[in-house]
C-alpha cells in the first residue's frame, strides 16, 4: 500500500524492506534534484516522522551518499534543523559524441560538473573510434578523482535514435552509425555500467529537473548541434519516448516545400534549412571570423557581436523556419515552455522577439496563450547533466542496494 504526501512523494507502508528502499530513494532523489534540504522539510514532504528521517539520513550518510551540516543559525527561528545535501563522493561520467568532437565530463551527484574535456576530431568518428576516445578521456578524468570517490557509471548522450532497452544506436545519420551497440562497447572498454539515450531527450530531462523547466510538467526541448537538431518532449511530467524510444525527432519534420535533403534523405526539413554550418559560413564570409568546432557559447558570442546585415539576415531566416516547427509542437502538444539548446539558443538570443512573434502567428490563440520560449538555463553543460542522470538512476532507485552490490 502507498501513502501519498501533499508533495506527491509516494512512501511504501507495507513490506519493511521495500519501505526502507523506497524511503531512502525518495530522500536521496529529492536532495539530488531539489538541492540541500532541511530534515524538517524532508519530514514534511515525505510524511514520515522526525526519528525515521533522522535514521534514513544517517544510513545515506554512512553510505557516503549525503552529508549533513548545521544550518545558518542567524537565518532560523527556533530550534535549527540539520541540512541534508547530496554528497560529493558519488560521481558519473557523461559522454557526448558529435561529428566534430567527443566531449566527456565528470558530474557529481550534487549537480556539479567537475571537469569537462572536449576532444576535437578531424572527421566524423566511427562508433569504435568514439569508444576509444571516450575511454581515453574517462581514464584521464578517473585519474583525477579522490581516492574515496564512488563511480556510479557512465551515461552517453547520442545525436540519433537509441534503443532504450540496451543502448544500441539504431540510426545516427550525421555520424553514419547504424545498429551500433555503443553502450555495450563502452562498458567493456571502461569497466563501467553504461546507459545511452538520445541527446535531446536527455536535455529535456535535465532542463525539467535542474533548469528552465523546474516545476513544469509540459515542455518541449530542441537541441541544435553539429550533428543536427533533435528534440525531447515532456508531457504530464513524463518523458515521451514513443514505442521504442525514438520520439522527438523535430529535425526531420518538414518546414518547407523545398530545400536540400537532410542526412536521412528527407527534403525541406528543419535541420536541412536551420544549420550551425550556415551560421558559421555567414560569420566567416561577412565578418572574417573562422570558428573551428566551436562550442554553443562561442557561436552565441559571435552572433551577438556581429554587425553584419547578412549575418542578421541568416539568423532571421533560420528563426522563421524554426518558428514553423515550434508552432507545430505548440498546436499539437500545448506545452507550457519551449527550451532551446545548442546553436538554437544562440539564434534565439540574437532576436527572441522575432521568434516569439513568428511562432504566435502560426499557433492557435489558446495554445499560444502563456507559452514561453527560453534558452536552456544549463548552457553548455546540459547534455553532460542529462547523460549523468542515466548513470545515477540505478543508485537513486535503490541507494543501499546499489552500494551493497558494488562495494
Amino acid at each position: 500500500m502507498l501513502r501519498n504526501s501533499k508533495e506527491g512523494v509516494a512512501v511504501q507502508v507495507s513490506n519493511h524492506d521495500d519501505v526502507r528502499r523506497r524511503n531512502l530513494s525518495a530522500i536521496l532523489r529529492h536532495v539530488h534534484r531539489a538541492g540541500a534540504t532541511s530534515r524538517s522539510e524532508l519530514t514534511r514532504i515525505t510524511g514520515l516522522n522526525r526519528s525515521t528521517i533522522a535514521a534514513l539520513v544517517a544510513t545515506l550518510a554512512e553510505l557516503g551518499l549525503v552529508v549533513e551540516r548545521e544550518p545558518d543559525a542567524s537565518r532560523t527561528v527556533g530550534r535549527p534543523s540539520p541540512i541534508v545535501a547530496a554528497g560529493r563522493r558519488p560521481v558519473a561520467f557523461a559522454v557526448n559524441p558529435e561529428i566534430d568532437a567527443i566531449t566527456v565530463a565528470i558530474v557529481g551527484l550534487d549537480g556539479d560538473v567537475r571537469r569537462t574535456i572536449r576532444h576535437v576530431t578531424d572527421a566524423s568518428p566511427s562508433a569504435e573510434e568514439a569508444v576509444a576516445t571516450a575511454t581515453k578521456l574517462i581514464g584521464q578524468l578517473r585519474a583525477g578523482l579522490d581516492a574515496d570517490a564512488i563511480v556510479v557509471g557512465a551515461g552517453v548522450a547520442v545525436p540519433g535514435l537509441v534503443r532504450t532497452e540496451d543502448g544500441v544506436v539504431r540510426h545516427a545519420p550525421h555520424l553514419q552509425w547504424v545498429d551500433e551497440p555503443l553502450a555495450e562497447l563502452l562498458a567493456k572498454a571502461t569497466g563501467c555500467a553504461v546507459q545511452a539515450a538520445n541527446d535531446a531527450s536527455l536535455g529535456a530531462m535535465a532542463e525539467r529537473f535542474f533548469g528552465a523547466g523546474r516545476g513544469l510538467n509540459d515542455l518541449v526541448y530542441l537541441n541544435g548541434g553539429s550533428s543536427g537538431i533533435g528534440g525531447g518532449i515532456i508531457v504530464g511530467g513524463q518523458l515521451v519516448g514513443g514505442h521504442a524510444g525514438y520520439a522527438g525527432e523535430f529535425g526531420h519534420v518538414r518546414v518547407g516545400g523545398d530545400g536540400m535533403p537532410d542526412t536521412a534523405g528527407i527534403p525541406g526539413t528543419l535541420e536541412s534549412v536551420v544549420t550551425r554550418q550556415r551560421l558559421l559560413d555567414a560569420l566567416h564570409q561577412h565578418d572574417g571570423l573562422e570558428l573551428h568546432s566551436p562550442t554553443p557559447d562561442e557561436v552565441e558570442q559571435a552572433l551577438l557581436a556581429s554587425n553584419s546585415s547578412a549575418v542578421q539576415e541568416e539568423i532571421g531566416r533560420q528563426l522563421d523556419h524554426l518558428a514553423v516547427a515550434l508552432a507545430g509542437a505548440a498546436n499539437m502538444l500545448n506545452p507550457q515552455l519551449v527550451v532551446l539548446g545548442g546553436f538554437l539558443a544562440a539564434i534565439h538570443a540574437a532576436d527572441p522577439e522575432r521568434l516569439l512573434a513568428a511562432v504566435g502567428g502560426l499557433t492557435l490563440g489558446p495554445n499560444f496563450d502563456g507559452l514561453q520560449i527560453s534558452s536552456a538555463k544549463l548552457g553548455s553543460s546540459i547534455l553532460m547533466i542529462g547523460a549523468a542522470e542515466l548513470a545515477f538512476e540505478a543508485l537513486l532507485d535503490d541507494p543501499a542496494g546499489w552500494v551493497a552490490a558494488n562495494s
